[in-house]
């Protein structure tokens, strides 16, 4: 069975706005009202069909049709402003919106001056050959200057938008080409710098191979020899590291405190002052980590608080975070937030454990090698 078509009425882009300006052809109608028999009857008509270019404009407003439907306006507003009450020229205000959307600065200009043309018509008419005085449409004059200026405004607005997001496309493609550009210069340094220490390192391992067998002797001189290599391996690694920028603990606590203000949570943390000395890889991963961790509070959780932990231990540092949320039946049903944890974890040989008895507790345990800190490991 086919789905029934949604009928839109109004782009949903523009929200509650097109339908606010309806409230103004109240008072058209009711000009209209005055009149009897066929008069009346093509008067509504006329409004009719006023509506529906009311809704045209707004669905092809990049289309070429949308010059025929701002003239459809103005014709109507012409003849019923003389047929029917020169005080329906203000629905002028409506063709004088959609004349601001015109990209094309000579096609804006054109359509601006025959709406000038056809607001003053009227005026003339009734001058000259009306039955009641001009002067009672004096207090038409300062609507209509800024009938005349409102598509200004609106154009100057549009263009103004459109630059914002031009703009937001530029910064987006730049950074994506900044990432590129990084991403290029740590391939480049990797080749540069690892390829020729690891592939002596091999040289040297099959040397280590032969010599077992053929010259014992030779075998410790080698072996210390690729102890070297490796440590030079390992020492142009933590400089490559270090050259990136790494977020911190500290740094991704503060922006932890921010997003959870926001969301209206309260928050209390208990954070080890020595967790600036953990190596900066482990407080990269862990930072991501808590980020997810948080994040997930915020989406799911419907928690009013919010309490992390970090603290280090003997040999490990372990981070809690715990909400007085709603809980989960099924792990399965976390998504790749959990998941994306653990594969990060896994680079720093941590570990993730999560229950749910009361709201959600999830727990991370990483382990700081004595021997990292000692040599002041990046990483």
């Amino acid at each position: 069975m086919k789905a029934k078509k949604k009928i839109i009425l109004f782009p949903e882009r523009y929200g509650f706005f097109p339908y606010m300006f309806l409230v103004y052809l109240i008072l058209p109608g009711f000009y209209i009202a005055q009149a009897k028999g066929a008069k009346l009857v093509i008067g509504y008509l006329l409004l009719a069909l006023f509506l529906v270019s009311y809704r045209q404009l707004y669905m092809y407003m990049d289309k070429k049709i949308y010059t025929f439907w701002i003239g459809v306006q103005m014709g109507i507003i012409f003849l019923l402003s003389i047929f029917y009450n020169p005080n329906i020229l203000f629905m002028g205000f409506f063709p004088a919106n959609f004349i601001g959307y015109y990209k094309n600065k000579r096609h804006f200009y054109q359509a601006l001056v025959i709406f000038a043309v056809m607001q003053t018509i009227p005026l003339f008419y009734y001058l000259y050959l009306g039955d009641g005085p001009i002067s009672g449409m004096i207090y038409y004059l300062p609507f209509f200057v800024i009938m005349l200026m409102s598509p200004f405004g609106i154009r100057s607005m549009n263009r103004r938008m459109d630059l914002e997001r031009q703009l937001d496309v530029a910064n987006e493609q730049i950074s994506q080409l900044v990432k590129r550009e990084e991403r290029m210069r740590i391939a480049r340094d990797l080749h540069d710098t690892l390829g020729h220490t690891l592939s002596l390192l091999a040289l040297k391992s099959q040397l280590v191979g032969k010599l077992a067998v053929h010259k014992p002797e030779k075998v410790q001189l080698e072996a210390k020899e690729m102890e070297k290599i490796s440590r030079s391996a390992l020492k142009q690694v933590r400089e490559l590291v270090s050259d990136m920028r790494a977020i911190t603990i500290a740094e991704e606590l503060v922006e932890v405190q921010t997003i959870l203000e926001a969301a209206a949570i309260t928050y209390y943390m208990d954070v080890d002052k020595m967790v600036s000395k953990i190596p900066h890889l482990t407080q990269n991963i862990l930072s991501l980590c808590l980020k997810e961790a948080v994040n997930n509070v915020i989406k799911h959780s419907g928690a009013k608080c919010c309490s992390i932990q970090i603290l280090l231990k003997q040999g490990k540092v372990e981070v809690t975070i715990s909400d007085d949320g709603i809980g989960f039946s099924n792990k399965n049903l976390l998504g790749n937030g959990l998941n994306g944890m653990k594969e990060r974890l896994q680079l720093v040989e941590g570990e993730l454990s999560l229950t749910s008895d009361y709201g959600t507790l999830l727990r991370i345990t990483v382990p700081i090698i004595e021997r990292e800190k000692k040599e002041g490991m990046a990483f």
